[in-house]
């Protein structure tokens, strides 16, 4: 995927599963032992990530091994925008959420890194046997997935690019109101963004970050499966 690609599109998986985990901001090693636990398979099975991937966790810097992964897919959240505009950000505002790991990297290391997230789509649809399911952090600003596709293929740019990417990053409105209406065009639409005691689904919508990144107070890690848009079992710790 070339930099600054707003869709990525992924086929249907045939040889494994196709999971999807929520926010994860720097707690890679819980992931990786969720993942494990799960009995993920590198070799056949694909993980998608509704963003978020660094800010408030101990392991931040992990984030460009993740991205080397070929079976790791994310889109861009609202804290991984953060550092796509580290140079003209309100850096106060994302310090007090967290970002202040970035802040003491070096330049250069600074800039690799807003290179890398710059390539992180917006929206990522992926092929299941019973349709497409698509991937977003936080929403999608039109009742039509469709209208998004066409919007963001149809090479949007200036104040109609910021206002699509401020819902799709930012808004909650959809579970503030509990809007049941779901997203057309979708079997299912999977975000984050809002931190739940468990998975919620509001019509299609499916709400699955459960905390991972703040295990101290309960929170987990929900691995779901795209194909049968059902959590994991996980065997428990040992």
């Amino acid at each position: 995927m070339s930099e600054g690609a707003l869709i990525s599109r992924f086929p249907l998986n045939e040889r494994g599963r196709d999971l999807a985990v929520g926010d994860i901001h720097g707690y890679f090693a819980l992931l990786q032992r969720a993942l494990d636990r799960a009995g993920f398979d590198q070799a056949r099975d694909r993980l998608f990530s509704v963003g978020d991937l660094t800010d408030r966790g101990p392991e931040c810097a992990e984030a460009l091994d993740w991205l080397d992964k070929p079976w790791f897919h994310p889109v861009c959240g609202n804290h991984d925008d953060y550092v796509c505009r580290h140079q003209s950000c309100d850096r106060e505002n994302w310090i007090q959420n967290g970002g202040s790991w970035f802040q003491c990297l070096s330049r250069a290391e600074q800039d690799s890194f807003a290179a890398r997230y710059r390539m992180l789509p917006i929206a990522i649809e992926v092929a299941t046997p019973a349709g497409p399911v698509g991937l977003l952090h936080a929403d999608c600003p039109f009742p039509s997935w469709q209208t998004l596709l066409d919007r963001l293929d149809g090479g949007v740019t200036g104040g109609q690019l910021r206002a699509i990417k401020n819902v799709c990053l930012w808004s909650r409105r959809r579970i503030e109101l509990m809007d049941e209406r779901g997203i057309e065009g979708l079997v299912a639409l999977i975000v984050g963004h809002t931190p739940l005691s468990a998975p919620a689904r509001l019509g299609n919508v499916f709400y699955i970050d459960t905390g991972g990144w703040y295990p101290h107070a309960g929170g987990f890690f929900t691995l779901l499966d795209l194909h049968s848009l059902t959590p994991v079992s996980l065997s428990p710790s040992p």
